[in-house]
């Protein structure tokens, strides 16, 4: 089936998004012609406004629409300890439990030499800038639970020991309301090692 272009080109730029498919290309595109022009309008000016207004923080890499980022600005955060995730999503993830208040530095991705990224390509460099301030006192490493988040954990882990800086590591294992039963090996096995005294 062809469509018109103007259509077709929707379509391709919804294909081009993470997770949506032809079909739900298809689909989201007719929804978009059925909705109302001043509310396609203010969808696509939220777009742009997101690509231009938005910018990383300076200091921890954070999306932010002002430099530095409320987080790294705020005067009431511990600012002796560092948790280091892969993305800003993972800092919206760690606030949201409200059991945090340090500082955060965002590396932009993980160590995979499959897809050809290297400790270069991802922000490592300024979180050993950062560690040069004697203020801090711990590093969490906080990446995925995967293959690139730990080899990402090793090899930052083995960079700051030198420095004497408290290194810890987020624990894996069994979400809450979990059955043991349905746990493969691998999240059994960090469970066990993480345990701990009750």
């Amino acid at each position: 089936m062809y469509y018109p272009e103007p259509i077709s080109k929707l379509i391709d730029s919804f294909m081009k998004l993470p997770g949506i498919g032809p079909k739900t290309a298809v689909r989201l595109a007719f929804f978009v012609l059925n909705m109302k022009e001043e509310v396609v309008l203010d969808f696509a000016k939220a777009l742009v406004n997101a690509k231009r207004n938005l910018t990383y923080c300076s200091s921890c890499g954070h999306i932010t629409d002002k430099d530095p980022c409320y987080i790294c600005e705020d005067d009431k955060r511990d600012r002796t300890t560092i948790c280091v995730v892969q993305d800003p999503k993972d800092v919206i993830a760690m606030e949201k439990t409200k059991e945090y208040n340090g500082l955060y530095h965002v590396l932009h991705g993980a160590i995979s030499p499959m897809e050809g990224i290297g400790p270069e390509d991802i922000k490592i460099a300024e979180l050993l800038k950062r560690l040069q301030d004697d203020t801090i006192q711990e590093v969490i490493l906080a990446t995925n639970p995967n293959i690139e988040g730990e080899a990402t954990a090793m090899y930052i882990s083995r960079l700051i020991k030198p420095t004497g800086v408290k290194i810890t590591r987020i624990a894996h294992g069994l979400p809450v309301g979990g059955d043991l039963e349905y746990a493969d090996e691998v999240t059994l096995s960090k469970a066990l090692e993480g345990r701990r005294e009750l």
